[in-house]
């Protein structure tokens, strides 16, 4: 059986862990490999290899680092779809799915050879006499990243290309149920001419993390996954002096005006819904139709039983399986749920097969009307093929709604009118919103900016707000004369800059 490799001090090595997990294709699940849970001594020596890399490459001028991610870029784009197979054999994902992925991590690696730009500091001559004052953009040392199943290219791909880029060093914690897109990920990035110990990765579950939250010579982490993991790290990583970037659950509502182009608006909603099986943080799990436009529910029904899963290669399938067989039960177990509390299943995903593979996690796309806010399927994220249909009377009645939900990662709006736009994007309380767009997901010159629940820290991932994240600002005041050196035995007690 294949064993996935950490990576340290620029080396692929095999871990003395004897806990091992087996990493499963949710198409059927055949065991594709094992990982190691990293023992203490593997976490360290990862640490400590980033950490000595530091002291050079903080030393790189910036130029040469983003000329790394150019060349980075190129080599992720020239296997682009050799990644997507891997990542597809990974998480079950279709090929077109698969290819998304890798390309929006792609993306971030670009902005990322932009980084010279936003490493200018600032300065301000003359600001008292013979003063002044200027500052400096610079690295904070070894930073972490730890990621999630559902974007195994995309989500490392946000993390470590612009941490390294701006000056420090890298320890990369995939998940451990998708591990074998990041190695290939690293062995592009070492093709790529990337130094010894600048990216380092080790796996592992809470008990690596932990350790990774409470090292000494980490400085700071990144996280993308679960809002229950996320307070985990965003509290422990904080409390050790860290700081932190935790990007978490979501329950995303689109909003339907009766104005809105029905076919538009539709198509959109079921793509968004079902796509990539509903395990995407910016899937829209929640339609909450507007007075008249309830009526296109039926319709709705009709185009969304339309789509189904299959395995990577079938060009017809709509999505993949569910990631493990934990969570296809969870979201079965939903599904029952909104059942019983007396939500009206017009879809029910949870008997459908796909021929020829009887194992696979499979759930159908699964349609629930006359949603209340009590009812399970609305108060958990479902993560999932699941959509909620909910009525309301007034966009004002709309956002309310919205608002009163824990979480703010992402919404949208469709609809034809300015004003109705204008008005639900300046009183809604999300982070990331849509006009006439299901799933607004910034692209990576600006920054992915969930809110409330949804996120936890002060510093937004990619864009300017996560180079912003991985520096530090010095501000130096100077003075110079040319005036001969004061010959006064007299100490200068004045501190006022004038």
């Amino acid at each position: 059986m294949k064993r996935v490799p950490l990576f340290v001090n620029g080396e692929f090595v095999q871990s003395r862990s004897d806990t091992l997990l087996p990493v499963t294709n949710p198409v059927n699940q055949q065991v594709l490999a094992e990982v190691p849970m990293a023992t203490a001594t593997e976490v360290d020596l990862a640490v400590a290899s980033a950490k000595a890399a530091f002291e050079t490459w903080r030393l790189v001028p910036v130029a040469e680092r983003a000329r790394l991610m150019m060349r980075y870029q190129a080599l992720l784009k020239e296997h682009h779809d050799e990644l997507a197979e891997i990542l597809s054999q990974d998480t079950g994902k279709t090929f077109e799915d698969a290819k998304g992925d890798v390309w929006r991590g792609i993306e971030v690696v670009e902005q990322a050879a932009n980084v010279p730009s936003n490493m200018m500091g600032e300065t301000v001559a003359n600001v008292a006499g013979g003063i002044d004052t200027y500052s400096y953009i610079q690295p904070l040392g070894v930073v972490a990243g730890v990621t999630p199943f559902n974007f195994p290219a995309m989500i490392p791909l946000w993390m470590f290309p612009l941490a390294i880029a701006c000056g420090n060093t890298f320890v990369l914690k995939p998940s451990e149920q998708v591990p074998l897109t990041p190695v290939r990920l690293i062995e592009l990035f070492i093709e790529a001419g990337a130094p010894k110990g600048v990216l380092n990765m080790v796996h592992g579950g809470a008990e690596q993390v932990d350790q990774i939250l409470n090292h000494p010579d980490i400085e700071a982490v990144s996280f993308v996954g679960s809002s229950r993991v996320g307070e985990h790290i965003y509290k422990t990583a904080t409390a050790a002096g860290k700081r932190a970037q935790c990007m978490m659950g979501a329950k995303n509502h689109m909003v339907i005006m009766p104005d809105a182009d029905k076919n538009a608006t539709l198509n959109a909603l079921v793509g968004a819904s079902v796509g990539a099986a509903g395990q995407r943080c910016m899937a829209i799990s929640v339609a909450v139709f507007v007075g008249d436009s309830y009526e296109w529910v039926d319709e709705l029904q009709e185009r969304m039983s339309t789509a189904r899963p299959g395995v990577w290669n079938d060009a017809g399938a709509s999505y993949g399986p569910i990631i493990s067989k934990t969570a296809h039960q969870r979201v079965l177990g939903l599904i029952e749920k909104g059942v019983a509390q007396g939500a009206r299943c017009l879809l029910d995903g949870r008997d459908v097969r796909v021929e020829g593979f009887p194992d696979g996690n499979w759930v159908g796309p699964t349609l629930f009307a006359d949603v209340t806010i009590e009812m399970a399927i609305y108060q958990e994220e479902i993560f999932g093929p699941v959509l909620c249909c909910m009525r309301v009377d007034t966009l004002e009645d709309a956002i309310a709604l919205i608002n009163r939900c824990q979480l703010g990662n992402g919404t949208s709006i469709f609809t034809q009118s300015g004003g109705a736009a204008r008005l639900y994007q300046s009183e809604i309380k999300v982070g990331q919103v849509g006009i006439n767009i299901p799933i607004p997901v910034p692209l990576p010159f600006f920054s992915f900016t969930g809110w409330r629940g949804s996120f936890r820290g002060d510093l937004h991932a990619y864009g300017k707000q996560a180079v912003r994240f991985y520096t530090e600002t010095k501000t130096i005041t100077a003075k110079w004369t040319h005036q001969e050196p004061s010959s006064g035995s007299q100490p200068n007690m004045s501190i006022n800059l004038r």
